[in-house]
């Protein structure tokens, strides 16, 4: 079998195992299809967006160019639009694809409208910053812009998503009695949609909760701390099934039976409920609930992606591809279980306000990037588009991740020196040699990264170009 010329049906077959044991989904038809590979331009056209805003974001902070680009407020508006393209958008985005794949034809208007609703929301955050002033919020998870046209767009992206959240349970498949490997990916998606219906549920317990009379940073930041959390679980979720579902489409099948599979979902979501707990009883004001919903992501969602990454890498070492458009399926997996895994372990680290906070979350939410990256090459052949070929597909996990781990190790260098976040330029006030070689190394990072941002997305569009004959 020539290079490129692996269908959608035999890419599904290029694995070993049991029937019993593979984690794969049987590709829908029709306009459920259809639907699901709209939600994927979604997310392509908000990494594309978020692109050309990281480009600024960059050069903002990397020495000598730092000094030819504003700092103050275009760096933080810069950030603010970046983020919630390359992280909000792009993962609601991707959750709705996957939660069409796995549900049923039933609803089919409801997921077009949420859809739609989403897009529009997206559209209004991109172009939000060239409407007028717009006086950013570095507030954790959901930054904000106090902009109209911001804020109504963050309102239409969140119910977009509350609609797609809501079609995803009236549409969902039964599981079957036997879980077999496909019943585990499906409930760990169905898992993924409830800790986002109780991410929502806890947006408007917060909205209640925090005064309004608060300064904006204060209240943005305790608005968005509790769901906040909570849907990192809905993210960690969808990438738990991409690593299981990418390891058996890359030739190297977990060797776990699909109720441990399933078992690792639910102790994912178990976590998840004990959320209306905390706001039970401690009040969102408090010292305490900010501590427990920290708590609760940092030891809860530990529980459920160790027992994942021995088996992955047992996995790993034990299998190897036979085909070519089975590696960069596997070169996009081994790229995110290594960089959730070191965003993890860098969060032990955290000691205070400093650069390497964004050094750990960068690590976990380009760990859950590259997994749904992976699955984005999978499907596109299932979605009826040519399969992803060539060096670009196979080397674009390897330069994404590697510029990753280079602006990660350069902020947690810097970091350990006190550099702080959230500033950019002369702001940054570097006084040493190793701070300026920390943030050059971030700055390098970045740029490599941006670098293999823009070939997934070239790499996706050709593909979606040039469909199969």
């Amino acid at each position: 079998m020539k290079a490129g010329s692996v269908s959608a049906g035999a890419l599904s077959r290029l694995t070993t195992g049991s029937q019993a044991h593979r984690f794969d989904l049987e590709m829908v038809s029709g306009e459920q299809r259809t639907m699901a590979a709209s939600w994927l331009g979604l997310g392509v056209a908000a990494l594309i967006g978020a692109g050309v805003f990281s480009i600024l974001l960059v050069l903002a902070r990397t020495p000598w160019f730092a000094q030819w680009v504003p700092a103050g407020n275009f760096f933080r508006v810069a950030l603010v639009v970046h983020v919630d393209l390359s992280v909000l958008v792009w993962f609601i985005a991707m959750a709705g694809m996957l939660w069409t794949l796995q549900g049923s034809n039933r609803q089919l208007g409801l997921g077009w409208i949420a859809l739609f609703v989403s897009a529009c929301g997206a559209a209004l955050i991109a172009v939000a910053p060239f409407t007028g002033a717009a006086t950013p919020v570095m507030s954790n998870y959901v930054p904000v812009l106090e902009n109209d046209v911001f804020l109504y767009g963050l309102v239409v992206i969140g119910i977009g998503f509350a609609l797609l959240t809501l079609r995803t349970f009236v549409a969902g498949a039964p599981l079957s009695l036997r879980l077999d490997g496909s019943d585990a990916l499906r409930f760990g998606l169905k898992a993924s949609a409830v800790a986002a219906a109780v991410s929502l549920m806890a947006l408007v317990w917060s909205y209640v909760e925090v005064p309004r009379e608060l300064d904006s940073a204060t209240y943005y930041e305790l608005l968005f701390w509790g769901p906040g959390h909570v849907i990192q679980f809905a993210w960690t979720l969808l990438m738990l099934v991409g690593w299981a579902w990418l390891a058996q489409l890359a030739g190297s099948p977990l060797p776990l039976p699909p109720r441990i599979v399933a078992l690792v979902y639910l102790i994912a979501l178990l976590s998840v409920f004990l959320a209306p707990l905390i706001y039970l009883n401690w009040t969102v004001l408090s010292i305490e609930h900010q501590k427990m919903m920290t708590w609760l992501m940092r030891f809860g969602g530990g529980l459920a992606i160790l027992p994942m990454v021995l088996a992955l890498t047992v996995a790993l070492a034990a299998g190897r591809p036979s085909e070519p458009a089975q590696r960069p399926l596997r070169a996009a997996l081994i790229c995110s279980l290594a960089l959730f895994a070191i965003g993890g372990l860098i969060g032990f680290m955290i000691r205070g306000s400093d650069v390497r906070v964004p050094a750990h979350y960068h690590g976990s939410i380009v760990g859950v990037t590259l997994a749904l990256m992976g699955l984005v090459y999978a499907l596109l052949p299932r979605f009826g588009y040519r399969t992803p070929e060539g060096r670009a597909a196979l080397w674009q996990p390897y330069l994404y991740g590697g510029g990753q781990l280079m602006h990660i190790l350069g902020l947690l260098w810097s970091g350990g020196y006190g550099v702080r976040r959230k500033v950019a330029g002369t702001e940054q006030i570097l006084h040493t040699p190793q701070e300026v070689f920390g943030m050059g190394l971030m700055g390098l990072g970045g740029l490599v990264a941006i670098t293999g941002g823009a070939v997934f997305i070239w790499v996706v569009a050709r593909s979606m170009l040039a469909r199969q004959s």
